[in-house]
């Protein structure tokens, strides 16, 4: 009994003693290179850290990364939950593989907005493809983010491609927030729908489909295939009341099934011929070049907002400012004008 015991408190020991030895920036770049899948992981952790040192040493690995990536085809998939959004990607994602690519899955799960919690299940829904050599699976909390995509989804694309992968999934939640976020760091936007399931989402319906670039009517089985055929038709008409694309593609619309994997390949050959249409016009350079322009912005936006809650400076008076604002003593503008006035000459 004593044997045991000594034996599991050396285990425990040396698991404490892994878990405590961090690698260095350089030897995370080094196995993120060489395609390790461990490294990988160690790497989009400390991006999506929120500790200073983590977030220094996540800039470094990026900046050494930078140069390997750009390499992809970035897919950005959403539809609401329910549409089937794991199994298609999976049997997708099979497929994809089975070509010879190599694929990485960034999959955003729900948060809650009271506990912050997160089941991050993608693993699990995806079993198969998460035992395949040659594919990644990364779930993230959604947070409040926009969209429903992780804060730190756009530098986990460069390290997966990084890491040798050429063609990174991203899987929103698709509660029906706006998709800009998705949308602004892909190459390629698919719709999942369901045939007979409604107008649900009537209110969002136009704004997603004038962002996709195809349309799936998944579930297409069973006593589901004449409906989604008839889903398909109804799409069809939709989309040519849109504007013309200044990629000039025409969107398009499918039916598959996920569990059957009719309709998978064509999904793809869908996507090839976007590529080819968006490469040679030079729109898919051009769109690449935009969004890396957007996020810029988007991150010193994000910056200036978390440095202004965080500042000691500010904190007092915002609560002041409150309270003046509910006894009628001072407009919401007036107050917003002085914060900001204090927070930028306290740190000029």
């Amino acid at each position: 009994m004593l044997q045991a015991e000594s034996i599991s408190n050396a285990a425990v020991a040396n698991i404490s003693r892994l878990r405590k030895k961090q690698p260095s920036v350089q030897e995370l770049v080094s196995g993120i290179l060489s395609g390790n899948k461990t490294a990988l992981s160690r790497a989009i952790t400390l991006i999506e850290s929120t500790n200073q040192t983590h977030l220094e040493k996540a800039n470094e690995i990026i900046a050494q990364c930078l140069s390997h990536a750009n390499k992809s085809i970035r897919i950005g998939v959403t539809g609401v939950p329910g549409v089937g959004k794991s199994t298609f990607i999976e049997a997708f994602g099979k497929y994809l593989t089975s070509l010879g690519k190599k694929v990485a899955v960034l999959a955003v799960d729900p948060s809650s907005s009271i506990s912050n919690g997160s089941i991050l299940g993608d693993k699990t829904r995806m079993e198969e493809l998460v035992k395949d050599e040659n594919a990644y699976i990364r779930p993230s909390s959604s947070g409040d983010t926009l969209g429903g995509v992780a804060r730190k989804t756009r530098e986990a694309i460069i390290l997966c491609e990084a890491c040798g992968f050429d063609t990174i999934i991203i899987e929103t939640v698709g509660v029906g927030q706006s998709e800009t976020a998705v949308h602004s760091m892909v190459d390629f936007f698919l719709l999942l729908k369901l045939s007979g399931a409604g107008d649900e989402l009537q209110g969002i319906k136009r704004g997603i489909m004038e962002m996709a670039d195809l349309i799936v009517i998944n579930k297409a089985d069973g006593d589901n295939i004449e409906k989604a055929r008839l889903a398909k038709t109804e799409f069809g008409r939709a989309l040519h009341l849109f504007p013309a694309r200044t990629s000039g593609w025409q969107p398009k619309v499918s039916t598959c099934s996920a569990i059957t994997h009719e309709g998978i390949a064509e999904v793809w050959k869908t996507i090839e011929q976007y590529l080819d249409i968006t490469k040679t016009s030079g729109f898919f350079n051009l769109n690449r070049n935009e969004q890396s322009t957007y996020w810029l912005t988007e991150t010193i936006n994000e910056q200036l907002k978390a440095n202004f809650y965080s500042s000691e400076d500010i904190t007092g008076l915002l609560d002041a400012s409150k309270k003046a604002i509910l006894e009628n003593e001072m407009s919401p503008f007036v107050a917003a004008q002085i914060l900001l006035n204090r927070y930028f000459n306290g740190n000029d």
